[in-house]
């Protein structure tokens, strides 16, 4: 399998599978910073990142903006000072699609060019 982050987002219908116990394992261990949460019955991956100012952060936030909005796939996003809080599920099946783990492993990529720049 190639690297989440090098992979593309598919179509997600109502009807698509939410991941298996067996590939969430799987695919948790590809993004190990992220947390697996449950909120009113639903799976979602979570994250907390943190920046030094609250400008830092909002830039960070808009970066994962323009990246949802490249795919159509739309996290939680919370700023505040020094912190931004991403979750990814897939809304349409109420749970986990691959591609939550995607956008985690394309949302750490982020991550990793804010601190190069």
């Amino acid at each position: 399998m190639s690297q989440l982050s090098n992979q593309t987002c598919e179509a997600c219908q109502a009807d698509a599978p939410k991941v298996s116990d067996a590939e969430l394992k799987e695919l948790m261990g590809q993004i190990p910073d992220w947390t697996p949460i449950a909120v009113d019955g639903v799976m979602q991956l979570q994250r907390e990142f943190k920046f030094k100012n609250f400008k830092q952060a909002m830039a960070f936030s808009n970066r994962v903006g323009d990246l949802a909005e490249e795919v159509f796939h739309h996290p939680s996003i919370l700023t505040e000072w020094g912190k931004v809080t991403i979750t990814w599920w897939t809304h349409a099946i109420q749970g986990l699609h691959k591609n939550d783990f995607i956008m985690a492993a394309k949302t750490d990529t982020l991550l990793a060019e804010e601190v190069a720049a």
